[in-house]
């Protein structure tokens, strides 16, 4: 576990209040909810209702009924940051790595990996008792159970992920859709107090490092460890600019 993801602006100030006010936005009805109200708008929303009919509703239009999942992804040790998503059954743990890599996580092509139940699904073999992850997310995972993700293990960014629900049905174009996502949190330069734009990959691993426009264009580190202040749990890391 790399130092860098047990810290989060929420941990520095103590404030766990701050944890439970996190709040994402309905991607089919662009409603605004808590993170603990999220599962349930998402279960009642209209308007994703409304989409899952206009995609075949239950039943595929060829007759056959497939397993949709519902996961809650969040990070590990920066849970201010998760996403709803939504995933073909018959899809590969691939196929979610991938789709995790474009929202959140890709830089420089580093290894990943997912623990399930006690077993671990690589994007490169190459351990003993390792298994690829060419393998359907259906045979791996059930209701309710929780999973662990990590990308790059170097600068590592840990993910947790739960299986909220399942339907019949099937997501547009079989692909894995996304559902819901965190509004941004609130992180401030450590200089000013202003809303930050930066973080300096040097100053990162101490906690520090956050910087608005102004005070990046004096941080004594220089321009070339600066990346964007994004809305992601591995914003800071290695040099990852945004999905």
């Amino acid at each position: 576990m790399s130092q860098r993801t047990r810290q989060s602006a929420l941990v520095r100030s103590g404030d766990e209040m701050a944890r439970s006010r996190s709040k994402g936005t309905c991607s089919f009805c662009s409603g605004i909810y808590a993170k603990s109200a999220m599962s349930r708008h998402l279960k009642a929303c209209p308007a994703r209702k409304k989409e899952i009919e206009e995609d075949g509703g239950e039943v595929l239009s060829r007759g056959r009924q497939d397993i949709v999942i519902h996961l809650q992804v969040e990070g590990q040790y920066l849970p201010e940051y998760w996403l709803h998503i939504e995933v073909p059954g018959k899809a590969t743990l691939k196929d979610l790595d991938s789709f995790l890599r474009g929202i959140w996580l890709e830089c420089c092509g580093h290894l990943s990996n997912f623990y399930i139940n006690g077993d671990s699904f690589a994007s490169e073999v190459s351990m003993p008792g390792e298994s690829g992850m060419d393998v359907p997310l259906e045979n791996v995972v059930g209701p309710g159970m929780k999973f662990e993700y990590i990308y790059d293990f170097g600068a590592s960014t840990e993910l947790l992920l739960k299986v909220v629900s399942g339907r019949r049905g099937s997501t547009p174009r079989g692909s894995v859709r996304l559902m819901a996502r965190n509004q941004p949190p609130d992180i401030r330069c450590d200089s000013c107090g202003r809303p930050a734009a930066w973080i300096c990959c040097e100053c990162s691993d101490e906690d520090r490092g956050r910087l608005c426009e102004e005070c990046a264009e004096t941080h004594e580190c220089g321009e070339d460890m600066l990346v964007p202040q994004v809305n992601s749990p591995r914003a800071g890391m290695c040099d990852y600019w945004g999905d």
